[in-house]
């Protein structure tokens, strides 16, 4: 398995990397400013639980770990294999970015350092010292189990609860929609970390547009 390398401007990861943990995981936290990634608007605004296996996200964060605690915004595209992730500190500043697909996943952090890995988890695994299951988030976060069936479902019929893996994911819903995705997102995990997510919109990206009639004629 190929561990992460740096760009090159960058170091590589494996041990006494200059570029520490503990140092990155702040940057990891932040990047809306930095553009890339359309605006979702409004909670739910064209998206839906039975919408494709596509959305684009706004939400703030919280996230503790080890005792320490961290917080800032997260700007999210995900469209099947692929995830963009852009993520700000909660001042707004732009300081990193992730990409991952099934070519593998990349890091950049605001200084343009850059890091790659096969795979998001493996990446965040080597980069912040423990595996941040994005492949799994993008499921959870829509309340989808990728393993199992809802723990607990409200009188609409929506998630609750999922349990899997060790993971137990939580949700609260900002209206009665039966067809609302979740308003407020807990990813937690015994003696790992505590992510809270407050997604402040929610929004299904726009298709590609098709080039007028006389542009496909030239």
């Amino acid at each position: 398995m190929r561990a992460p390398s740096a760009g090159r401007r960058g170091a590589t990861l494996s041990g006494g990397a200059p570029f520490g943990r503990l140092a990155l995981f702040p940057i990891l936290l932040g990047l809306a400013a930095c553009g890339g990634l359309p605006k979702a608007a409004g909670n739910n605004s064209g998206a839906g639980r039975d919408t494709p296996n596509a959305f684009a996200l706004e939400a703030r964060f919280s996230l503790r770990h080890e005792d320490r605690n961290y917080s800032g915004h997260l700007s999210w595209q995900h469209a099947g294999d692929s995830d963009e992730l852009l993520l700000a500190s909660p001042f707004g500043q732009g300081l990193a970015a992730i990409r991952a697909n099934t070519g593998g996943a990349t890091m950049t952090a605001g200084d343009g350092k850059s890091y790659s890995a096969e795979t998001a988890e493996l990446l965040t695994r080597q980069v912040l010292g423990y595996p941040l299951p994005l492949g799994n988030l993008a499921d959870w976060v829509r309340g989808r189990g990728r393993i199992n069936a809802p723990a607990a479902v409200d009188a609409s019929g929506r998630p609750l609860q999922l349990l899997e893996d060790g993971w137990r994911i939580g949700y609260e819903y900002d209206s009665d929609d039966p067809q609302a995705l979740p308003g407020r997102v807990f990813v937690e995990r015994a003696g790992a970390f505590d992510l809270r997510l407050r997604i402040d919109g929610w929004n299904s990206p726009e298709p590609a547009r098709e080039p007028p009639e006389e542009e496909v004629r030239r």
